[in-house]
């Protein structure tokens, strides 16, 4: 209880220390080159570890503002400082950067007709996550900020990250390499602060939650070795595909009968099954990759015991070998929201987006490269909505769809929250 009276007075202390600043008027005079940025982006995205032209553009515009910009960091990343001049803590926002090998469909006038590569071959690339919007409220905020650098107290790093939906095979990048690269230092940042737009989120709305609020990825991949033979003589094989089978059933109890599910959700699913080339002949071999997503750590560590616990007994059991590879090629951290920072800052998003329009939601078990900003610092990382209010979310496109579609005017809340955030906290502190 002291704790919480303490963080409401401080956020009350910073509504008062930041009274003069009309955020809302501010954002309204941003809003219509928001659209712009967003529009642009959105046109000509590109795929991750290759945003060369995105990283020039929002340079170029950081530039601008007289920030001191840095580039190339983690491949094609931007990173620029605003320095108030004046002691007080380091806050840092982030937006991502990449788009997806996604055809789009619709008939915006601003659609993307953009192509790529990926994995060798020639792809569509779409912003069907809303990065776009993300990059363009990040530097809305860095507008507004500038211009009222003489308000502020400390230092603002802001980020604009690539890669986040993962790196080309065989290299690495996101979040992680910009974190090993020092990111995150030289200012130390104090804090971070993330934001995603949401296809199914009513435009105005915020949503978030405190603690786990998307899950930890851990990819995996199992081979099966068995013994070949035909399809008429089944006795003669060890056969890889029926272990493959009772594998997948077995894994399955995993979550339904080792975890308490009561606590928080976790999921271990198969997504890729492949072996054997023709309908007699039993193969030799079976490849299967799959995912685990948990929202904490103590159910990533029983799931860690027990999948290999229980491939090798079916394995065995059936006279066959298993090779297990867990994680497969990359993994992300759960992205766990600071309790203490999180409480703070719900008077922020209450007076931003309305009391009713502040909104505490569940975890999901989607992930997010963001944490592993957060394993280093508090961060707080929420949803803003960009559902058309007269869409039911039933029938909004889902992300990553060739039909997504969030709605340019859900932007104006971003703007705004990534703005009182960083006001606050300086307040705060």
């Amino acid at each position: 209880m002291y704790r919480k009276l303490i963080s409401l007075a401080m956020a009350s202390c910073a509504t008062f220390a930041f009274a003069q600043v009309d955020v809302d008027a501010l954002a309204t005079e941003v809003e219509a080159d928001v659209i712009e940025w967003r529009h642009h982006f959105h046109e000509f995205p590109e795929l991750s570890n290759r945003e060369f032209n995105t990283a020039k553009y929002v340079a170029n515009y950081l530039t601008s503002l007289g920030l001191e910009v840095e580039t190339g960091v983690a491949s094609t990343g931007v990173v620029a400082i605003l320095d108030s001049g004046k002691p007080g803590p380091v806050v840092a926002l982030r937006a991502d950067m990449d788009g997806l090998p996604v055809k789009e469909q619709g008939d915006l006038s601003y659609r993307s007709t953009q192509m790529g590569e990926y994995n060798g071959q020639d792809v569509p690339v779409m912003h069907a996550c809303g990065h776009d919007t993300h990059m363009a409220m990040l530097m809305g905020a860095a507008k507004i900020l500038t211009n009222i650098k003489g308000e502020l107290k400390g230092k603002v790093k802001f980020i604009f990250q690539p890669a986040e939906e993962g790196a080309p095979s065989g290299e690495t990048g996101g979040a992680e390499v910009m974190v090993k690269e020092g990111v995150l230092k030289n200012p130390d940042v104090d804090v971070i602060f993330g934001l995603h737009i949401s296809s199914n989120t009513d435009v105005g709305t915020v949503r978030y939650n405190s603690g786990g609020t998307m899950a930890a990825v851990d990819p995996f991949k199992i081979v099966i070795h068995g013994k070949q033979a035909h399809g008429a003589y089944p006795w003669k094989s060890v056969d890889p595909v029926v272990t493959a089978a009772q594998m997948i059933m077995s894994i399955q109890t995993i979550v339904s009968r080792e975890l308490k599910l009561i606590d928080d959700a976790a999921v271990v699913s198969i997504g890729s099954i492949h072996g054997g080339n023709r309908s007699n002949i039993i193969p030799n071999e079976v490849e299967m990759v799959g995912t685990i997503r948990t929202l904490n750590k103590a159910a990533r560590e029983h799931i860690y015991e027990s999948l290999p616990r229980k491939v090798n007994a079916i394995a065995e059991s059936m006279g066959a070998q298993a090779e297990l590879t867990l994680p497969l090629d990359y993994y992300y951290p759960i992205t766990y929201n600071d309790p203490e920072l999180t409480q703070a800052m719900v008077p922020t998003m209450q007076r931003t987006a309305g009391a009713e329009n502040a909104i505490v939601s569940k975890p999901v078990t989607g992930a997010e490269d963001f944490s592993f900003f957060q394993e280093e610092v508090p961060g707080l990382y929420v949803w803003v909505g960009g559902k058309p209010l007269d869409v039911s979310e039933q029938d909004s496109p889902a992300h990553h769809t060739p039909e997504f579609y969030v709605d340019d005017s859900g932007m104006k809340l971003g703007v705004k929250l990534l703005t009182n955030f960083t006001l606050d906290y300086m307040a705060q502190h």
